[in-house]
């Protein structure tokens, strides 16, 4: 609902797309949502068709619970690690969702920060300079140690490990180590105290930073796609406090079952309960009508 008043489907999707069109900045905050509604589902019949053999042998419920499990060596932890960043890094999202939050904000002065470590945005045509990926990236492993500040681009390892497991186990020659201290290697995503902030990380938070400065003032529009609520200090509660301290700014949230804002920006908050993508397509429709 449009907080502050009561508020139809339509006055809803009226007054996000109103809010679009008139800000001078637009802030987008993406979470796993995002890429949810686009097709990247972690359970169910995509879990089911990719991961068949995990289940048979360990009854998996779901992608994520299974990347916990403890496997008895590296050459079936990277089985299913291989296959994992595979399909959820390096093949596209089924829908052309973030496609067409491009297609809407492509004309606007906006910055995109994503918890999403699948590097959707840019395969949907968005600027790198502008993305800030603050959580990692499937596609980049680091030493898990780490040993030294860098990243290393993984597709062609994990392309031949896909390739080549069998049984739920890679060859051991395809076992990834670190070139320098020759432990293993990770992946460089956020998860504890060992995450690898490298060159390309520091570049892309600086910009964010700038872009955020040189926008404090004036109608910025913080726009929340699918954040929930695991790291709500990254997007959610910064994007609370900069609406709250610009009087012209203005608050967005689509998240399907999730969808909340602060009480003291209610009304100059527009919180949509619904599938991202169903409401892209609408704000699609109208600009086209």
């Amino acid at each position: 609902m449009l907080f502050g008043k009561s508020a139809s489907r339509e006055e809803l999707l009226g007054g996000l797309a109103k809010a679009i069109e008139d800000a001078d900045a637009i802030v987008v905050g993406a979470g796993a949502g995002l890429s949810t509604s686009a097709g990247f589902t972690y359970a169910g019949e995509r879990f089911e068709r990719l991961f068949g053999d995990f289940i048979d042998a360990y009854g998996f419920a779901d992608m994520y619970s299974a990347g916990f499990y403890p496997y008895s060596t590296p050459e079936e932890t990277w089985g299913f690690w291989s296959r994992y960043i595979w399909c959820n890094r390096y093949t596209d999202v089924p829908k052309d969702t973030y496609a067409k939050l491009l297609a809407i904000i492509c004309d606007k002065d906006f910055f995109v920060i994503t918890t999403n470590v699948d590097h959707q945005f840019q395969k949907a045509g968005f600027p790198k300079d502008r993305l800030f990926y603050t959580q990692g990236d499937y596609g980049l492993w680091q030493c898990s140690v780490p040993c030294h500040n860098r990243t290393y681009d993984n597709f062609e390892q994990v392309k031949a490990m896909v390739e080549q497991q069998r049984d739920r186990r890679v060859p051991s020659e395809l076992v990834p180590v670190c070139p320098v201290c020759g432990k293993p290697m990770s992946m460089n995503l956020r998860s504890d105290g060992t995450f690898v902030e490298d060159e390309g990380w520091h570049d892309a938070a600086a910009r964010y930073t700038q872009y955020l400065r040189a926008n404090a003032n004036g109608r910025v529009l913080f726009l929340e796609l699918g954040v929930g609520g695991n790291t709500p200090a990254i997007i959610k509660y910064p994007f609370w406090q900069m609406t709250a301290a610009n009087p012209l700014a203005t608050y967005a949230c689509i998240n399907y079952g999730q969808a909340m804002v602060a009480r003291e920006i209610v009304d100059r908050s527009i919180v949509i309960d619904d599938d991202i993508d169903a409401v892209l397509d609408e704000l699609l429709e109208a600009s086209h009508g």
